[in-house]
């Protein structure tokens, strides 16, 4: 997907980082560019606690120069938080279902990457490129290169532990469990019918997964989708909460025969890897 000498973008449509983050975030562009990536960064990447509605214009104005910017390849968000929802009606999807590009972020943007699957029917990428620096960075730099310079899949291989059912086949939409939820009511969120459903959570603990879950179940979205793949729910299973996640989902449904999986190579530690939202994926039990 990517050659040397090849440029991308690097935003935050999210909170903005924080300065103490710089330094982490030089070493990632220094990889970045060992590779032969020639890297642009977006002037908002530091934008600290600034939480104006003229921030999320210009962030989405700063986005959509990278999509418009024919010589940018690949697209990759660095945030999480709050704050990406801001910056959805200020984006020309009809600009982008014309002229497509890989976009990747995670965690917050969620709402972006589903958003823009639901307007043009592109799939976008949940990954976090931040994860080439950090404990598993051999590890990830592997699978990056593999995957963006040699056609592998290695990024792609979220190696599903079964929990209900025996097959998985759908196009993938959801992302983190509470942003996620920010798309109801609204137009961005995409159709549900016989999608597979991807739930991750960083924060959040038994009431907060519980609440969310139940929301889920009270818009009927467990009535529509065809698959549910769990990803890592960091607080919940690094304090070992009991119930877990997938016996409170098991419970919610209440005897709904869901095919279900666990992956621990989808979320915010830092080996998680790559999934399409708005992509096909088709997983079955062994």
């Amino acid at each position: 997907m990517l050659k040397t000498h090849d440029k991308i973008g690097i935003v935050a449509c999210s909170n903005g980082l924080k300065l103490e983050r710089k330094n982490n975030i030089d070493k990632l562009i220094d990889i970045l560019e060992e590779l032969g990536i020639r890297v642009v960064t977006s002037k908002y990447i530091f934008t600290g606690e600034n939480f104006s509605i003229s921030i999320s214009k210009e962030k989405a104005s700063e986005l959509m120069t990278f999509f418009k910017d024919d010589e940018i390849k690949a697209i990759f968000d660095l945030s999480g938080g709050d704050l990406a929802n801001g910056i959805l009606e200020y984006l020309d999807y009809q600009y982008i279902k014309k002229n497509p590009k890989p976009f990747y972020g995670y965690s917050d943007l969620t709402v972006v990457l589903n958003a823009i699957y639901s307007k043009t029917g592109i799939p976008t990428y949940n990954y976090q490129i931040r994860n080439l620096v950090g404990e598993f960075s051999s590890e990830q730099k592997l699978n990056f290169e593999d995957t963006f310079f040699n056609n592998g899949t290695e990024l792609y291989d979220i190696k599903p532990r079964w929990i209900n059912g025996d097959k998985i086949e759908g196009v993938v939409i959801g992302g983190n469990i509470r942003c996620f939820l920010k798309l109801a009511g609204t137009e961005y969120i995409p159709n549900l019918k016989n999608k597979v459903l991807l739930l991750e959570a960083l924060s959040g603990d038994i009431a907060k997964i519980t609440t969310f879950l139940n929301q889920y179940k009270q818009m009927g979205v467990f009535d529509e989708i065809s698959g549910i793949i769990l990803g890592t729910f960091t607080e919940m299973e690094k304090n070992s909460y009991k119930p877990s996640v997938e016996e409170i989902l098991m419970e919610i449904l209440d005897g709904k025969n869901i095919p279900i999986v666990k992956t621990e190579y989808i979320g915010h530690q830092g080996n998680s890897r790559a999934i399409a939202i708005g992509g096909k994926i088709l997983l079955k039990r062994e």
